[in-house]
């Protein structure tokens, strides 16, 4: 499978995340974040556990445990605060600082190349998403700034740990560990912190049954898969098209307006994903010149 068809696989994964707006709102129930979010990870990874039959050994049940709560509780609970707490224009461009703290991250912890092109087509993508949701009259709440943040660190570093902790496993068995520790994690502090869940409606468990195995345990396969081959920080650029799905299943589906200025952050964002992989494919070409 050459590079580009990995790409577009991956970029599935983020593409997929942009309907979960949509699927929360309609057709979950409300106020049980923390338990939607346990019940999407768990059932997911227990499934791909029940299907891969390999556990994690020695050093890598420590490792699993710190990438389960990065990638998913700790993030998810982040996210969840953000998401309460300010308009989601602003929660979408706080969260979209993530691949640039994966940029300065993978340098810092991978010693990859710190290019201003890469830095650039980051700084361009965090504009295009501005443009694309956050409205004139958006308010500002200092914890939940501080929430979009701490998320988007924390999606950041398990993206970065993804790739430099490799298992001597298969991607699907390594989204495996990471969900089951992640909802593990998740479901006890469900269980104190929030009201019980009321009965499931049949559109409910639809919802549910999309976020846990397409949302789930599908795109975090492609997801970790692409980190795998293609490093932290041409997948982590793909994030951006997270926003631009919700915007456009929230027009086709919802009846959302779409303007002319949201048109534009559409092209800004497309551009900066360009030139994010062409940076690396430079960057990539002279490794291999020297080698």
């Amino acid at each position: 499978m050459n590079r580009y068809t990995t790409l577009l696989l991956t970029a599935l994964a983020p593409i997929v995340w942009g309907s979960t707006y949509i699927v929360t709102t309609e057709m979950l129930p409300a106020n049980v974040p923390m338990t939607l979010a346990a019940l999407r990870a768990l059932p997911a990874g227990i499934l791909l556990l029940m299907i891969m039959r390999q556990l994690p050994q020695g050093i890598w049940w420590l490792r699993v445990i710190i990438l389960g709560i990065l990638n998913f509780s700790l993030f998810w609970w982040l996210l969840f605060i953000s998401a309460y707490r300010l308009p989601g224009g602003v929660a979408a461009t706080v969260g979209a600082v993530q691949p640039l703290i994966v940029l300065f991250l993978s340098h810092w912890l991978l010693q990859t190349r710190l290019s201003w092109l890469s830095i650039s087509a980051a700084l361009g993508g965090i504009l295009g998403v501005a443009i694309l949701i956050l409205t004139p009259n958006a308010t500002l709440d200092p914890l939940g700034i501080i929430a979009g943040l701490g998320g988007a660190l924390s999606m950041a570093a398990g993206t970065v740990l993804s790739r430099r902790w490799q298992p001597p496993v298969t991607p699907l068995t390594f989204t495996a560990w990471q969900l089951t520790a992640g909802g593990a994690v998740l479901l006890p502090l469900a269980l104190l912190f929030e009201p019980a869940l009321p009965s499931l409606t049949g559109i409910n468990l639809l919802g549910l049954a999309y976020l846990t195995l397409i949302g789930g345990a599908l795109t975090y396969i492609f997801w970790f898969r692409g980190l795998a081959l293609l490093g932290p920080s041409s997948v982590a650029s793909l994030g951006f098209l997270s926003p631009l799905s919700a915007v456009i299943l929230g027009w086709a589906l919802l009846g959302q307006q779409l303007t002319g200025l949201q048109i534009i952050g559409m092209i800004v964002i497309l551009v900066s994903i360009w030139v994010n992989q062409q940076s690396e494919k430079r960057a990539r070409a002279k490794l291999q010149s020297l080698s």
